[in-house]
């Protein structure tokens, strides 16, 4: 397959472009295009044939559910059963937003997309690009990140070319997205909502809308026998080629330890790689040192991850240590993913 790539002004995409990718996804084709988290790759929603494709193109375990990206409150009806209050309340404090939402399924919306569940995820995009993409597709269209299943989420369009080229209809470049990391999930079929994944929008934020949340177990281990009600909950994800570790404590002693570790396998021939910040890059030795942001600016680091996983690929090492970023806002998230790039490998100093 031809993958036809277009670049286009994130704030202000080509009508032609997005008329284009409208008709391939009613058709049934497939569409990556950038959101303010990751890209994501694009196809209609209701149609379990597209659902199919998208599993087929990323290599995704067909019972890992699709997330519906909608463009208006009013599409709800159309895809789900109810709409509780906490769900309401999210909706008007967040959409449209980095924040996702499980609720009870309509039965327009097929099991494919589902993963088998009776449930479906629901999202509101505030992408300029993602937004005009949706609606030009028909206004339901379910877009996980694009991206092979397992490997790093796509902050920009390179990483989507990368891994799907020859794969998908076509890629809309709209340049680096704005978050780095995928929405915040929150299970609102629950009495008390559950969050399944946390993200930008964190548990503070979230309680301060409709008051007790609850965070899933499933965010604190890589359980397979866990039947996912959200993308990521089940699976391995964000993994690098190299065994990634962590490292967590006190800035000196971290850097201590991560050299120390360092040393010991370059004494065995071993190539490795180390994820550290401005503050402390430069205290590192190894073969390849990579700084993902200033800890003053924690948003830096959320943006950087994935594209720095993406990189040790490229430099070619066989072992990763890792600071931790338990940072205010975005620290929970940021761990989330790392943790489960590094099958919860954590050293602690």
């Amino acid at each position: 397959m031809e993958t036809k790539i277009v670049t286009v002004d994130p704030k202000d995409p080509d009508r032609h472009v997005i008329e284009e990718a409208g008709r391939i996804l009613r058709r049934g084709g497939l569409v990556a295009f950038p959101t303010e988290t990751v890209y994501g790759l694009g196809g209609d929603g209701l149609n379990p044939n597209a659902s199919e494709k998208i599993y087929r193109a990323k290599g995704r375990p067909s019972d890992n559910p699709l997330i519906i990206h909608i463009a208006d409150s009013d599409s709800l009806d159309t895809i789900t059963s109810d709409f509780p209050w906490q769900a309401e309340a999210l909706a008007d404090a967040f959409w449209p937003g980095p924040l996702t939402m499980i609720l009870h399924k309509s039965s327009k919306v097929p099991y494919e997309t589902t993963g088998g569940l009776d449930s479906v995820a629901v999202r509101m995009p505030s992408h300029p690009v993602a937004m005009a993409v949706i609606q030009a597709g028909g206004g339901f269209i379910a877009a996980p990140s694009a991206n092979t299943s397992g490997r790093p989420s796509p902050t920009e369009a390179g990483h989507v070319i990368e891994d799907l080229q020859g794969k998908i209809d076509m890629i809309v470049d709209g340049g680096m997205v704005g978050i780095g990391l995928e929405s915040t999930i929150v299970d609102c079929t629950e009495e008390v909502p559950v969050i399944l994944r946390p993200g930008y929008i964190n548990q503070e934020m979230i309680e301060k809308i409709v008051g007790r949340v609850k965070m899933d177990k499933g965010l604190l281990i890589t359980d397979e026998t866990v039947k996912p009600k959200a993308p990521g909950m089940k699976y391995r994800h964000y993994a690098p080629k190299a065994e990634l570790t962590i490292v967590e404590g006190e800035s000196t002693l971290v850097v201590r330890r991560i050299n120390e570790l360092t040393d010991e396998f370059r004494r065995q021939g071993a190539r490795v790689g180390i994820i550290g910040t401005d503050e402390t890059a430069g205290q590192y030795r190894a073969d390849v040192v990579k700084s993902i942001g200033t800890r003053k600016e924690e948003e830096s680091i959320a943006l950087h991850l994935f594209g720095i996983l993406r990189e040790f690929d490229e430099a070619d090492v066989e072992f990763i240590f890792s600071e931790s970023f338990r940072t205010p806002q975005m620290g929970q998230a940021i761990m989330n993913r790392l943790l489960k790039a590094a099958g919860h490998r954590i050293i602690y100093v």
